[in-house]
């Protein structure tokens, strides 16, 4: 927050607790849901083996854990009113049964390490190793703990199921980038996962990361009015990251492979749940790992980090794809996240209800835009049958039916509704200035939504201090009644990412935003990213204005892999191209691929590498200056409910 704006008080700071309205609200939940159902707990403690006590990860270069589910223990008993009673079941589903499970003889899972599961299938002489979590200190600790109570094995196969970073960023603490450069390890993933991973992590990857922080509740202590969990797994592991490229690609449905003596039948599931994504049956074993195309709950087909918008309809026909191609020979189904299903018709049983999960939404979301509604409308009253809808494997504890709407509504529609109002509305700023001198001023504003709040009505209260918030950050208590209101619906959220957004926005809003440092990409990601990618995510960071009327080139002369580039900036556009040289360029540089990523991305300086004999450089020494001086740094913490500048 910017220095002028001065902190609320201790009182307006403090949490609240939860108001006869949404006490109202988690009574009607209780109401609603068979929670005398407990198939789910008997599933999830099933094959337990042993734990870590506590189950605290130590980070390798840092003082504080890289996780540390011991501050969970408060998730006992029955919900407390600052929790939606849906939701602690599930925060208590991911949490309470963490360690290492047998999911039959051979493959092994160890669960709540990380948001994601790592799953160990023993091959002949040692461990396949699939979706090494989100960090190097966490997937680790998972094998150590499996090669500690089922004997110590090596790796001897990594299986990356798709392009998201919570499976395969931990991939340096199982192998090492040697094992899959050379081949020594086989390492496989869908095709498109090198492109699709690097898009989402690096192109996109300050903002994503930022809007993680809100969508996952880095940012929330855990507690009861705090954070309680993240829906899709008990909490996200904050550690090392890094990249290996596979050096094996499944690039069609019916592929197979066999890896340390044990075969596999592979199914490429891409657009769904990630652009590349595969899923896949082990005939020994008659199991089928989906991925994360099914999961215990309503996944997301937008996620509020922000990712690329999923697709209901092929996400859907892929999972019955999977009961087409497996369906009569699997006993068991796993996944990357929560727990198994053992029997065919009770794994049968839950895929086709997530089919029809996502083909209702997708059907139905359609069906009211083909009446006329626009997306907001659609969210609004579509609801799920009691077939699908008491389900819990169904419920929203990470999308839900209100975004997953919303999504079908985009994939198709786009984010225009056809209203002429709304093709060149206002930014927020600008918008809410005008508002404010609408609606009589900000103090005018804030008493008419004392009311608002008073009558429970949070979602509105929340719409219009918003604009107050936009017009005039400084203005205190109206910072302090929109906290307030997006604590009471982050209370009464069923959604453990709605109820994180909701939380950490009160939270920026009494505290401001905390401490930033520029965003970095971590060596072992740098390391071993494709040139071609870096120029991408260079050129995603070139500043427009400060390259206007400059024209700037480099040829490039790289070593481990020996490669030519010739890269250009011009009409304040940077291109890179492959295997050119120019001998009129402005400046020659000629070093390794490795130190070249690090300097473009801000790990070294151009003056270390010479002093380390490691840059020879030709031309124009400024020449390097200039172009260095063409590209932003991100900022890893900006505002999200106050403005990005407050002029």
């Amino acid at each position: 927050m910017p220095a002028d704006i001065s902190p609320l008080d201790a009182a307006q700071r403090a949490a609240k607790p939860a108001t006869a309205a949404t006490r109202a609200v988690q009574a009607h939940v209780r109401a609603s849901l068979p929670f005398e159902d407990r198939r789910s707990f008997e599933s999830a403690r099933r094959g337990f083996i042993a734990t870590l006590e506590p189950l605290t990860i130590p980070h390798a270069r840092s003082p504080h854990p890289v996780y540390d589910l011991s501050r969970m223990g408060f998730l006992e008993g029955d919900a407390p009113d600052t929790v939606n009673p849906s939701l602690w079941r599930q925060a208590q589903l991911n949490a309470q049964y963490n360690g290492l499970f047998e999911v039959v003889p051979g493959i092994y899972q160890v669960r709540a390490f990380d948001i994601a599961n790592m799953t160990l299938v023993q091959g002949d002489t040692g461990w396949i190793v699939i979706d090494p979590l989100t960090s190097s200190e966490a997937s680790r600790a998972a094998l150590d703990l499996a090669n500690q109570h089922l004997g110590a094995r090596p790796v001897t196969g990594v299986i990356i199921t798709h392009s998201h970073a919570d499976h395969f960023a931990g991939v340096l603490g199982v192998i090492s980038a040697a094992d899959a450069a050379d081949g020594r390890i086989p390492v496989i993933a869908p095709e498109g996962f090198v492109k699709e991973a690097l898009s989402e992590n690096v192109l996109a990857g300050n903002v994503m990361n930022r809007r993680a922080t809100y969508m996952y509740g880095n940012l929330l202590a855990p507690g009861p009015s705090a954070f309680v969990t993240t829906g899709l797994g008990a909490a996200l592991s904050m550690g090392t990251t890094g990249f290996v490229v596979p050096n094996d690609f499944v690039r069609a449905s019916g592929e197979t492979r066999r890896i340390d003596g044990i075969d596999i039948e592979f199914q490429l599931t891409p657009g769904t749940e990630a652009p590349a994504e595969m899923v896949f049956y082990f005939p020994r074993f008659k199991a089928l790992c989906m991925s994360e195309i099914t999961s215990h709950h309503q996944h997301n087909l937008y996620t509020p980090r922000g990712a690329q918008v999923r697709d209901a309809l092929a996400w859907s026909a892929q999972i019955q794809e999977s009961i087409d191609r497996f369906g009569d020979r699997l006993e068991v189904h796993f996944a990357s996240h929560h727990w198994p299903t053992w029997g065919r018709a009770a794994a049968l049983e839950y895929l086709e209800q997530q089919r029809d999960l996502y083909k209702f939404i997708h059907d139905q979301s359609l069906r009211l835009a083909n009446h006329g509604f626009t997306m907001d409308e659609i969210a609004e009253q579509l609801r799920l049958p009691d077939a699908l809808g008491r389900e819990f494997s169904n419920r929203g504890y990470y999308g839900t039916l209100n975004h997953g709407a919303k999504a079908v509504y985009v994939k198709y529609l786009g984010h225009f509704d056809g209203n002429p109002a709304h093709l060149h509305p206002h930014p927020p700023v600008a918008a809410a200035t005008r508002y404010l001198a609408f609606m009589g001023g900000a103090d005018a504003v804030v008493e008419k939504a004392r009311a608002s709040f008073a009558e429970a009505d949070y979602r509105w209260v929340a719409e219009v201090l918003n604009h107050v918030m936009m017009a005039d950050p400084t203005h205190a208590d109206a910072r302090a009644l929109l906290a307030d209101a997006y604590e009471q619906l982050g209370y009464q959220a069923e959604s453990a990412p709605w109820r994180n957004f909701y939380l950490c926005g009160a939270l920026e809003l009494r505290e401001g935003v905390p401490a930033s440092s520029p965003a970095r990409v971590h060596p072992g990601m740098a390391d071993n990213m494709p040139l071609e990618d870096l120029f991408k995510a260079m050129a995603v960071r070139l500043n427009a204005e400060r390259a206007d009327g400059i024209r700037v080139s480099l040829a490039l002369t790289l070593t481990a892999p020996d490669e030519a580039w010739l890269v250009t900036v011009n009409r304040s556009v940077l291109h890179a191209f492959p295997g050119r040289t120019d001998a009129d360029a402005d400046a020659r540089l000629a070093l390794p691929a490795y130190a070249f990523k690090r300097m473009m991305l801000g790990l070294v300086t151009a003056t270390e590498l010479v002093e380390q004999g490691q840059l020879a450089l030709e031309g124009d020494p400024a020449a390097l200056a200039r172009f260095a001086g063409l590209f932003d740094q991100f900022e890893r913490r900006f505002p999200i409910v106050t403005p990005r500048r407050v002029t």
